[in-house]
């Protein structure tokens, strides 16, 4: 015959609330920071790759407009963590183009992708796909810093309660 043992587990529910803690700590803090700092190599790459075909003559430089947003949508409908790097203005330029230092850049397509006359000259894409190694790093030892704070911070928390 079969004996039944009954056990109880002490202290759980401070062990579950520094789960919960590290759990969003990593989520959302650490993990955005993290997957901030990996955009910004792939941003500084596209600059990089930008200044290359900007034109001196003008004001207008596309590397100028390079920048890491947020996306909220994604975050908003999945709750997955997500950044966009981009060239910042809309598609079209008003009044014929302004020529001053920041102005629209809705040229970038053109040379990104090309046309039927005109052969790609690619810097967005070759900005994160020659780098992936050196973005996936950061990211890396980005997040592992911050499992380890809020590791840390988990365990002052539980020291003190």
């Amino acid at each position: 015959m079969a004996e039944t043992v009954e056990f109880s587990l002490l202290g759980l529910d401070s062990l579950l609330g520094k789960i919960q803690a590290v759990k969003y700590e990593t989520k959302r803090k650490g993990g955005r920071a993290a997957l901030r700092r990996a955009a910004n190599v792939v941003a500084e790459k596209a600059k990089q790759g930008a200044e290359r075909l900007d034109n001196k003559e003008t004001g207008r430089a596309i590397s100028d407009n390079i920048a890491v947003r947020w996306n909220g949508r994604l975050f908003k409908r999945s709750g997955d963590l997500g950044f966009r790097v981009g060239v910042l203005h809309g598609a079209l330029l008003a009044d014929g183009g302004d020529l001053s230092p920041n102005a629209p850049t809705p040229h970038w397509r053109l040379l990104e992708f090309g046309t039927e006359k005109m052969p790609a000259a690619p810097f967005m894409r070759p900005a994160l796909a020659d780098n992936i190694s050196e973005v996936t790093g950061t990211f890396i030892t980005e997040y592992e810093k911050a499992i380890d704070r809020a590791i840390k911070r988990a365990l002052k928390k539980g020291e003190t309660a």
